[in-house]
């Protein structure tokens, strides 16, 4: 569609063809209130240097709420003042329309109209806009190379210059660590061993405490009794974090939290695993048209990707890269590269920072009582994919996506696999709508959900949820019917053993095949053989 501009310029326009198309352009400025608007041009918006530090407010978004939470709290106990923004809806999603451009993703319109949501707030508060624009910055992820959300910063700009927030300062956190601002270099933040303690703590205490929540809250027997002590754990590990005090001995505390919910984890229930682009399959509201809890109010167990998963998946992505530009034939200059370097200390360091973070992960865990919780192993992801799926393609997940859904039918990690991304999200799409459909071919066994979210189709994704999600409770009660058969026990058996051995919230049966009910009845049969074995040796 050629625009106007192309028209006035195009030489072959007679003298009164152009006059007629200015006076016409004319006219439809002045009906849109536009004739005296100039073109918007970006302009490079104040610093935040280490002087502002104390006056000013950082808002972060974008993770789950335990994230969100405990980022600003673990930021706020390294000196910095922030707080966590509301999880993104469906109004966000209008004002993000509204004042962005046409053609961006999900992600985009949601967190834009976010931010011009909660500044409208702080107005509403009796802030005005300039102090609003002097005091406040906006701290939020960046993306992958190919994705469109981590490049419209400009977008975000030009949103809240619309939305009457000009200066306003939008920095970005990049997913290979570094932090930017749209404009210019930072110096209000210093990327020292307490800012990068408080995020690797608040991620993986963020991890932990969601994985027992979507693993508890299926079983509880008293309906809102998980989502009750998950609060009570959140304020737990803020304390902690804000004041400096041990995230340790924080999700100890949680761990009785959590260990006081009843649960009955006899009853057949599917597993589903959510997969796809980062931001669609974490966020826990409108985003993704609240996923996690419509599979459960559906009867189903959600497995989460924990944001560890992702940072593994970047030191595998650095260890991969290194080695390749160390068989390069002639020397690696490029800004990232080795030359100069010892190819060995890149590997060793990132061969220690993947073992540090599997060590934190496994700490944090044993502390609030995750057991049989194992991170993946990338090495095997990698492999897994790379028949169908290039390891070196980078986009989304990359092959990651791929190998998950092998991983989980292959290892029975899951009865159902959903992956969601935001429409037009092209590099989770080619996987998912494209690559995927090959796995499914090869494996009939697999139940596979590609779904994209938009915003305004929530009845219509619930609707293709739950038909596939059918397939997957038959396949889990038919499970569970089995290995109730196959212990010789009759179900109010098992209960009243489950009953004598105490199997509290924090229990988690030994992984044999899918579903958790099915796990803990073959448990139950094992360790009453284990028991009779035991009194006939007594005997002896």
């Amino acid at each position: 569609m050629t625009d106007l501009h192309t028209l006035l310029d195009d030489p072959r326009l007679s003298a009164d063809e152009r006059a007629a198309l200015e006076a016409f352009a004319r006219e439809e400025a002045a009906a849109l209130g536009l004739e005296d608007a100039a073109p918007w041009q970006e302009t490079a918006a104040p610093r935040f240097t280490r002087e502002q530090r104390a006056r000013t407010t950082l808002w972060v978004s974008g993770l789950t709420w335990s994230q969100d939470l405990f980022l600003a709290a673990g930021l706020r106990g390294a000196g910095y003042q922030v707080r966590p923004m509301g999880v993104p809806d469906t109004e966000a999603l209008r004002l993000g329309k509204e004042f962005g451009n046409r053609g961006q993703c999900n992600p985009t319109y949601f967190t834009v109209g976010n931010l011009v949501k909660h500044l409208r707030g702080l107005e509403r508060e009796g802030l005005t806009r300039q102090r609003i624009v002097d005091e406040h910055i906006f701290l939020t992820a960046g993306a992958c190379g190919p994705c469109r959300f981590g490049t419209y910063v400009t977008e975000y700009r030009k949103a809240l210059r619309d939305a009457g927030f000009e200066g306003f300062r939008v920095m970005l956190m990049e997913q290979k660590g570094r932090v930017r601002q749209a404009t210019g270099e930072e110096q209000g933040l210093s990327f020292n061993g307490p800012f990068y303690r408080a995020v690797l703590q608040a991620f993986l205490a963020g991890d932990v405490l969601n994985i027992m929540g979507y693993r508890i809250r299926p079983y509880e027997v008293e309906p809102g009794a998980t989502d009750a002590a998950i609060e009570r754990c959140r304020s737990i590990v803020v304390t902690a974090l804000e004041t400096g005090g041990s995230v340790l001995k924080a999700l100890w505390r949680c761990r009785k939290e959590l260990a006081a919910v009843r649960v009955d984890r006899l009853r057949p229930k599917p597993v589903v695993s959510i997969i796809g682009e980062f931001w669609a399959m974490t966020t826990e509201g409108d985003g993704n048209y609240e996923l996690q809890r419509f599979l459960e109010q559906e009867g189903a167990e959600v497995h989460i990707q924990p944001i560890t998963n992702w940072l593994l998946y970047l030191l595998w992505q650095a260890r991969n890269d290194a080695a390749r530009r160390e068989t390069l034939r002639e020397d690696d200059d490029g800004r990232r590269g080795l030359a100069g370097r010892a190819p060995w200390k890149e590997a060793v360091g990132i061969r220690a920072a993947r073992l540090g973070l599997h060590a934190v992960f496994r700490t944090f865990a044993a502390a609030i009582g995750l057991h049989g919780w194992d991170l993946p192993d990338m090495d095997h992801i990698a492999r897994l994919a790379h028949e169908h799926y290039d390891n070196d393609l980078r986009g989304g997940e990359g092959h990651m996506e791929v190998g998950k859904v092998l991983d989980n039918v292959q290892g029975k990690h899951a009865h159902m696999v959903i992956s969601v991304k935001p429409f037009g999200c092209m590099p989770s799409s080619g996987v998912s709508d494209g690559v995927q459909s090959l796995i499914t071919a090869r494996h009939p066994e697999t139940i596979f959900c590609p779904i994209e979210t938009s915003g305004d189709g929530k009845v219509n994704v619930h609707s293709r949820v739950q038909m596939m999600l059918f397939r997957a409770h038959e396949r889990a009660r038919a499970e569970f019917d089995e290995a109730v058969r196959a212990t010789g026990l009759s179900l109010d058996d098992l209960r009243a053993r489950a009953a004598r051995r105490r199997f509290g919230a924090l229990h988690h049966p030994r992984h044999q095949v899918v579903g958790t009910g099915a796990n803990l009845a073959l448990e139950l049969a094992r360790e009453g053989r284990r028991a009779r074995l035991r009194r006939a040796l007594a005997r002896t």
